[in-house]
């Protein structure tokens, strides 16, 4: 933090940096600059200083009207606006309010580039499925990890019921700082993954599958209990947690 402080001293007094944005980029060090009130959100302005990325915007359970002030505030502060479980109905209200945004019907998110520019890639992120059923979780995933400023590739349908498909993909993900791997039914994909690679693998279970599965859970208790020291696991179906753990182990992994 107080590099970065001196680094905008010094540009501000060079006059490299005019002084309503030396404010702007101030004002989350100082502390009634923490936080906005929006309505009745209360945005944590800090967050990418502290935690390494800007808080990220769960969309389900938000009119557009909210969204469209957090959004409105968050553009303001410079931040990489992401959200995640938004519904077309929403992200086409938004996208007319924010040209410049993108929205993902499959992953559902919404992202809007701050006006410098998307961050300098760092790092790399596989992000893979098991089926094409799992490619919502997927997509949700890889556009985080993308958000976070990793070079991210995307393998889908890879799943061990034809486990030559995952060897003859292996390339692709093999020199990966960590893999996000997603899967239903069984949740046998994340270990066989982690037997290939030596770096972190995220397990993501999701959904899929038929009544024994028990929306997730059988895959959630499968990763849970992966033989292979290198998977971790998150929550059933979610995959922002899973690229976000990837994309700030490959951040934190190339800091000099």
């Amino acid at each position: 933090m107080h590099e970065i402080l001196k680094t905008l001293s010094e540009r501000f007094l060079q006059g490299e940096l005019p002084p309503g944005d030396f404010l702007r980029q101030l004002s989350p060090f100082l502390p009634q600059g923490n936080i906005a009130h929006v309505g009745e959100a209360q945005l944590d302005l800090a967050r990418g200083q502290r935690c390494g990325f800007p808080e990220v915007v769960f969309a389900e359970g938000k009119s557009a009207e909210s969204l469209e002030k957090i959004f409105h505030a968050l553009v303001s502060h410079g931040a990489n606006v992401l959200a995640t479980r938004m519904t077309p109905d929403k992200g086409e209200s938004l996208l007319k309010k924010f040209p410049a945004g993108r929205y993902n019907p499959i992953g559902r998110t919404f992202r809007i580039p701050p006006e410098c520019g998307e961050p300098k890639r760092v790092g790399k992120v596989a992000v893979i499925t098991a089926g094409t059923s799992d490619m919502p979780v997927g997509e949700e995933a890889r556009e985080t990890a993308d958000w976070t400023g990793a070079e991210t590739i995307f393998i889908q349908d890879i799943g061990v019921a034809g486990p030559h498909r995952l060897q003859a993909n292996r390339p692709l993900f093999e020199d990966a700082d960590a893999v996000v791997v997603c899967a239903g039914m069984e949740g046998a994909l994340p270990s066989v993954v982690g037997g290939y690679v030596s770096c972190p693998v995220v397990a993501v279970p999701t959904s899929v599958g038929y009544g024994a599965s028990f929306g997730g859970l059988a895959a959630l208790l499968g990763m849970l209990n992966s033989c292979a020291s290198n998977v971790t696991v998150v929550n059933i179906d979610a995959g922002f947690k899973g690229g976000y753990v990837a994309g700030l182990i490959a951040k934190n992994r190339h800091l000099k």
